[in-house]
């Protein structure tokens, strides 16, 4: 069981769990995906799915089959989002099956998600088209739930992985269209590798694409790009493995920078939001 308080403040709380990144884009740019996952012996070795979000927003759910959904995107108390989804499942494990967490009440024996689940598996993750993924399988299906649902769904904006890509995601946003890259490295090297293509004018996604900033979403980066209307996830997938190789030059080079890239360095920090 980690040792830290409750309390205390963590500014990358799925540190250490497989697919970090996939967990950040699932909390703060995803609108419907779920991850599969398992608890540990300890917590009975349950079956445990990881949502973007529920309904009501509750944390977590208790199917009548015994398994536990968890909502990453739901309000949590304290001041680690890990054990708060962590505490989410311990509660959802005490409770009769077919009954929701409606609020997670942290102790000083709250576990993180690091504690809980099984890090063995590969936690793959999978964007979802509708919110189906709420239904209780063995819940009738009645016209208060179907309308529920159909609402929701019309809250979606459509988004897809981008292949080439690991960890980034198009999204049609209506006016615009984005692509947004979570990216495993440190922060200060994705802006200078930024910097270095931007002074080369290679920065776009393709063209009639635009960088337009970054910002850190539970301790991670994450560059923004914007896109016409249009653009479509397609074409953004034409270039990905071209850019993703001129990044990643960019991003390993330990040159200094030049005296161009110094001054487009300065309009990209000016761009930057950050996010705890």
């Amino acid at each position: 069981m980690s040792a830290t308080s409750h309390d205390t403040v963590v500014l990358r709380p799925f540190e250490g769990l497989p697919n970090e990144q996939d967990l950040v884009a699932m909390r703060q740019l995803i609108p419907a995906a779920t991850m599969a996952a398992r608890t540990t012996e300890e917590f009975g070795a349950v079956e445990v799915e990881l949502a973007t979000i529920l309904p009501m927003a509750w944390p977590a759910v208790r199917r009548t089959d015994g398994t536990v959904t968890v909502g990453i995107q739901a309000p949590y108390p304290g001041g680690d989002l890990s054990r708060g989804l962590g505490q989410a499942i311990r509660q959802a494990l005490a409770l009769e099956p077919g009954s929701p967490v409606t609020a997670v009440v942290l102790d000083e024996e709250s576990p993180r998600l690091q504690d809980v689940l099984d890090l063995s598996g590969d936690f793959a993750i999978t964007v979802q088209d509708t919110f189906e993924f709420w239904l209780d399988p063995s819940a009738e299906r009645t016209d208060e739930i179907e309308q529920a649902i159909a609402q929701a769904n019309d809250s979606i904006m459509q988004t897809r992985p981008v292949a080439g890509l690991p960890h980034a995601y198009w999204v049609d946003a209506g006016a615009k269209e984005h692509v947004r890259w979570v990216l495993d490295a440190d922060e200060e090297k994705v802006i200078d590798a930024v910097t270095r293509l931007h002074a080369r004018r290679e920065s776009a996604l393709g063209e009639g694409t635009k960088y337009v900033g970054s910002f850190r979403a539970e301790g991670l980066a994450i560059p923004v790009w914007d896109l016409p209307t249009g653009h479509g996830v397609e074409a953004v997938e034409a270039v990905a493995e071209e850019f993703r190789a001129r990044f990643e030059e960019a991003l390993a080079s330990q040159e200094p920078l030049t005296v161009r890239e110094r001054r487009a360095r300065g309009g990209i920090v000016a761009r930057q939001v950050t996010l705890r």
